[in-house]
């Protein structure tokens, strides 16, 4: 077996060491492509036309190794790294576009899908008009290798409340998860039409996001009701079929509540349930003051829509100031566009993430509030056995099962969070990547409109 370590000889030893021991252990527990066959096709030689995609694995190995190690600042370790290319890591290297930072970004998601054996995606909505409703359906593709499929690819129809039933149903069956949220199902009559083109895909995207987000739990994507909702033709057959089935887990959770007040919650969960009352409320300032800017764009673009041709129509008046008239007509079309550009980004970009982690933040206040309202059953049970007057009385086997849940809905709890926190540092990078390389694309253009007038106008000054 040969080891091609001449391709990373300006890292540092331990990434060496790392990328010896998964290729030589053929173990491929990082989240990248496959360790066999990749390599050897990428290592041929000392100067291989791939050495960075090469270099690109050594430093998922390296990221990768220090997310599991507790490092959070590992881009500290990186930023004085030169890499075989003559570059810098990922995340250290100065800026020289918006839209190279952002193709960046995606590196990590690219690579990460050469070891997935799950990929669903929702698009194709179509609108159904019956004598009772009229509603839109969803195609829903998915592909797998995985045993709990007998076909490789799927392709079903849903609508929003077969969504709905999904996220109820693993509510019901993973009570100790934290479960994705679904985008608001209501909107105002009136304000927005839920049949229109533009709130028909931006809810296709928010469904596509929740599919993905179980797709890439390591639980909620072995769950028999996705399996179901993925794969069945008539999914009404198994919404009648489970109708009073809940899980064990799921209905002694269910029954807790309200039985028993907790006395202490534990610092570390006392810490999480603060942090998201604190997210939620900066996250809901932001929401409405960035509803309101978008608000005051679309009245600004209104304005500047009949600004705009105002000086076209004066320019049939002036003989002499007629083409620079034009032009400046034509600059403040080109400004209303670029606007327009921007408030729909905004619109269909940037107010449905923060929208969904609204949600998200909800739905763990209530994971949350179930392990509390376990932990209170436990110490009420264990206090009712410290009580009784034997000298040593024997822990009841409905105590040990209470700790048990106790303990599940800890390590579950603790393992979502972390999970949650590294998609949120992610989603929100790049969304104000995003939004910043939107905003400077606006400006270049206006920019770009208004000395575009320059020429005319010097070329009148001069004529004169």
């Amino acid at each position: 077996m040969i080891w091609y370590s001449h391709l990373f000889k300006n890292f540092p030893q331990f990434v060496v060491d790392l990328l010896k021991e998964a290729y030589s252990t053929k173990l491929n527990k990082f989240p990248v492509f496959n360790i066999n066959d990749d390599l050897n096709d990428l290592c041929t030689s000392a100067v291989s036309p791939n050495t960075t995609k090469a270099t690109r694995y050594a430093l998922n190995v390296w990221r990768y190794w220090c997310m599991t190690n507790g490092l959070k600042d590992h881009t500290d370790i990186t930023k004085d790294l030169i890499l075989p290319n003559g570059g810098t890591p990922a995340g250290t290297a100065s800026p020289a576009s918006s839209s190279s930072l952002l193709n960046r970004l995606q590196l990590d998601d690219d690579m990460d899908g050469e070891t997935r054996d799950l990929f669903v995606t929702v698009d194709d909505p179509k609108k159904h008009v019956c004598t009772m409703e009229t509603y839109i359906t969803y195609r829903i593709t998915t592909k797998s290798t995985r045993v709990e499929f007998d076909l490789p690819e799927y392709s079903v129809r849903r609508r929003y409340q077969d969504f709905d039933w999904l996220r109820n149903k693993l509510e019901e069956s993973q009570p100790t998860h934290l479960i994705p949220p679904l985008p608001e199902k209501f909107v105002v009559k009136g304000v927005v039409d839920r049949f229109s083109e533009e709130f028909v895909e931006t809810r296709r995207k928010a469904l596509d996001k929740f599919l993905k987000r179980i797709t890439d739990h390591p639980v909620l994507s072995f769950n028999e009701h996705f399996n179901v909702f993925l794969t069945a033709k008539d999914l009404n057959a198994h919404k009648k079929q489970g109708m009073a089935l809940l899980t064990r887990v799921g209905e002694s959770v269910k029954h807790v509540a309200g039985g028993y007040k907790l006395r202490n919650r534990p610092l570390e969960f006392a810490a999480i349930g603060e942090y998201l009352d604190t997210f939620a409320l900066k996250l809901g300032t932001i929401d409405r003051i960035a509803q309101r800017i978008i608000k005051e764009e679309i009245e600004y673009l209104v304005e500047l829509r009949e600004y705009g041709p105002v000086y076209s129509t004066w320019s049939a008046l002036e003989a002499e100031l007629a083409e620079p008239l034009e032009g400046v007509s034509a600059c403040i079309g080109n400004c209303s566009t670029a606007l327009e550009e921007l408030t729909d980004d905004m619109t269909e970009d940037f107010l449905p993430v923060l929208r969904e982690y609204i949600l998200y933040s909800d739905s763990m206040k209530s994971v949350l509030k179930k392990r509390d309202q376990v932990q209170a059953e436990y110490e009420a049970k264990l206090e009712a056995v410290a009580l009784r007057k034997e000298e040593r009385p024997k822990v009841p086997a409905d105590v040990e099962k209470c700790q048990d849940r106790m303990e599940c809905f800890n390590a579950d709890l603790k393992a979502d969070m972390e999970r949650w926190q590294n998609n949120k540092r992610q989603d929100f990078r790049q969304l104000l990547m995003g939004m910043a390389d939107k905003n400077i694309q606006y400006y270049e253009k206006c920019l770009l409109a208004w000395e575009s007038i320059i020429p005319l106008l010097q070329e009148k000054q001069e004529a004169k």
